[in-house]
This record gives C-alpha cells, sequence and structure tokens, in this order.
C-alpha cells in the first residue's frame, strides 16, 4: 500500500512538474494591446531598432540609452531656418504644454536635431530651443554621423548656397521613436499641435 501511494504521488509531481515546464517552454504569445486611434501620428505595426548613435547636446552626449523610457519625437532643423523651424518650435510648444498638463509618468519628449554644425554649436541650439519650450532636448553631430542618424530616420538635408553665406533645406517630417527608441511612426505637416499632443497623450498611456 505504501509503494502505492508512494507511486501516486511521484506520478503527481512529475505531472506537475511537466506542466510547469511546459508552460515556462510553450508560454501563449498575447496579442500586443491595440494602439489607440490617433489624429495626427502614424505609427507603424513593427517598430524598427536603430543603428548605435551619438549626438552631442550642451550637457553631454545623447545615445538611444538617455532616449528610453519615453516617446521621442524628432525633428530636424536649424537655427538660421527662417520659417518652417521657428513655427514647428512654436506648434510643438503648443503640444508639449498639453504634455505638461496630463500627469503622465513619462511625459512625452521633443528632440531638436540641428543639421547645420557648421555655425549650430549645442549650447546655441539649446539657448533657441529653450525660447520655444524649456524642456526641448537639443543635438547635433559632426559629419558623418550626423547624416548617418538623420538617414535611419528617413530625413534628408542639403547645404544650399545663398549669396555668400548659404541655408539649409532639410525634411519637415516629424519621426516618432518609441520607448525603446526605435523607429515607432513619423508625423506629417502640417501641424496639428492638439492632435499630436493628445496622441502622444494616448500613446504614453497605452504603450509606456
Amino acid at each position: 500500500m505504501n509503494r502505492k501511494i508512494l507511486f501516486i504521488l511521484t506520478a503527481a509531481v512529475a505531472a506537475g512538474l511537466g506542466l510547469a515546464l511546459s508552460v515556462a517552454v510553450f508560454k501563449p504569445v498575447l496579442p500586443a494591446k491595440p494602439l489607440p486611434a490617433l489624429g495626427a501620428a502614424k505609427v507603424i505595426d513593427s517598430p524598427r531598432a536603430l543603428p548605435p548613435f551619438k549626438l552631442q547636446s550642451a550637457s553631454g552626449p545623447i545615445t538611444a540609452d538617455q532616449l528610453k523610457g519615453h516617446w521621442t519625437v524628432v525633428f530636424v532643423g536649424f537655427t538660421h531656418c527662417p520659417d518652417v523651424c521657428p513655427t514647428t518650435l512654436t506648434d510643438m510648444a503648443r503640444a508639449q504644454a498639453l504634455w505638461d498638463a496630463a500627469g503622465l509618468k513619462a511625459k512625452p519628449r521633443l528632440l531638436f536635431v540641428s543639421i547645420d554644425p557648421e555655425r549650430d554649436t549645442p549650447e546655441k541650439i539649446a539657448e533657441y530651443a529653450a525660447y520655444f519650450h524649456k524642456d526641448t532636448l537639443t543635438a547635433t553631430a559632426a559629419e558623418p554621423q550626423l547624416a548617418e542618424f538623420t538617414r535611419a530616420l528617413g530625413l534628408v538635408y542639403m547645404k544650399v548656397p545663398q549669396g555668400d553665406s548659404y541655408t539649409m533645406d532639410h525634411s519637415a517630417t516629424l519621426v516618432l521613436l518609441n520607448p525603446k527608441a526605435e523607429f515607432a511612426g513619423i508625423i506629417r505637416p502640417p501641424l496639428k499641435p492638439e492632435a499630436i499632443g493628445a496622441d502622444l497623450i494616448a500613446l504614453a498611456k497605452s504603450r509606456p
């Protein structure tokens, strides 16, 4: 009788271990939480990892590690820009004000990257962007690192002679990086600040 009881107990323990192992090995993959309805942002289903990069800000290097944990909107421009850049930063400041008021645990952020490192020092970019909103992250990089970073985001720029000086033509599209610092989507102009603000709040709540 004792042998029979021991056999039953041993079988039960083995069955339990087998079940636990099968759950661990064949753990079911739960479907991803659906994205919220968005009014301005276009988010892709399969975010794409970026190649390693290092930008320079007034407070030190910016790499993917510094961008993790938050949704980040990336905009490229330059401080001598006569129209698109100040207009975009003004629009984004309205979206940033909505983020400030939302009480989020991980507030979305705007990263303004200058594509004119010849004239824009990290300190100058920071001072320029702070005029629009104090929390804007700013950076630039030397070539070819700058071109490699923007190319990975699908953005372009070009130096254009202008009399004795030059200007910079560049993409006006904004790029979304998710909290893993992966390419996750875009926002195309014309910009709608309230919609952008609401979209990033919804994303921060849905995909923190």
